[in-house]
């Protein structure tokens, strides 16, 4: 295996999550050998600040003098820190391990992804690789990493090769209005509402880069390489976080233990269809499945109704 990949740490004021994400990944094999560069937003206003410096003391207390800080003291709010971190990371390392200070991580986190980033460094049907998996009840034997045509948010890599390609004005997405074949395979075949998604984030009442990254790798036929099993739970679906609140939502809320196997990479990048399918069943189960979708289509027409009152 190559040298060890910087992982990039984006944190702001939850400090009970900090501490499990900082502990989980002080617990990795390799983190000794590991650079960690942390993000700190700004506080969003007064009321904010004590938690904020709360939570850069833990993280200085954590990692100590090793560690690379920067400390915002504006609010840039999530997916600016997130575009702009990446991008000077990866300028600088040509590669990063991206982390949110609500995820927890299984032991062998960090040796998969560095053992996928050196494997797929220099494929560019590659743009990044997963450590989340969803919950996939067929896959839970499994030991070889698959390939799918689209992103994940819960801790990942990608190089600079990729990250170059992302394109935070999402050109092109208008199409999804007037392709519905286009919709729908964006859609993972109606699996979940990536395209109401991005349509929001364009009409400026959505914030989130991960959309925007998605439709990058979409638009360039990119693949992710996913694990068959999770390496990544995310801590912060308890309405804490600015995302991820909704009842019929499961996503995240898996609390077996990790798998403690070794992860077999290849060299097939073909997208195999059982795999694929398989694990739009468990997108569109975690998300309600018919209650959920159902859910979406109201709360979507809801949105684009004419508000008579502001």
């Amino acid at each position: 295996m190559g040298s060890a990949s910087p992982v990039v740490l984006f944190i702001y004021k939850r400090t009970g999550h900090l501490k499990l994400t900082l502990d989980s990944l002080q617990h990795c094999h390799g983190f000794a050998d590991t650079k960690v560069i942390v993000f700190a937003d700004g506080p969003k206003g007064e009321r904010d600040k004590a938690a904020v410096n709360a939570a850069r003391e833990i993280v200085q207390r954590e990692l100590g003098v090793c560690a690379e800080y920067n400390f915002s003291d504006t609010n840039q709010g999530l997916a600016t820190s997130i575009i702009n971190g990446v991008g000077d990371v990866v300028r600088r390392f040509g590669r990063a391990i991206v982390l949110e200070d609500d995820l927890e991580l299984a032991p062998h986190f960090l040796s998969y992804m560095n053992s996928a980033l050196d494997r797929y460094e220099d494929r560019p049907e590659v743009f990044q690789v997963a450590g989340h998996m969803f919950a996939t009840p067929e896959f839970r034997d499994r030991d070889t990493a698959l390939f799918l045509p689209f992103t994940t948010t819960w801790g990942w890599a990608t190089w600079r090769r990729a990250w170059e390609q992302f394109d935070p004005s999402a050109a092109g997405w208008e199409d999804l209005r007037s392709n519905p074949s286009l919709r729908t395979r964006f859609n993972l075949g109606g699996a979940y509402d990536y395209s109401s998604m991005l349509e929001r984030q364009m009409s400026g009442s959505r914030d989130s880069w991960g959309i925007r990254w998605y439709w990058s790798v979409f638009r360039n036929e990119g693949l992710v390489c996913f694990p068959p099993n999770s390496l990544v739970r995310n801590t912060g679906i308890d309405g804490s976080g600015t995302h991820g609140r909704g009842v019929l939502r499961r996503f995240g809320r898996d609390k077996s233990s990790f798998e403690n196997r070794l992860i077999r990479l290849h060299d097939d990048f073909a997208v195999a269809p059982a795999d694929f399918n398989a694990v739009a069943r468990a997108i569109w189960r975690q998300n309600g499945g018919w209650i959920g979708a159902s859910s979406d289509r109201l709360r979507d027409r809801w949105r684009k109704l004419p508000r008579k009152f502001t």
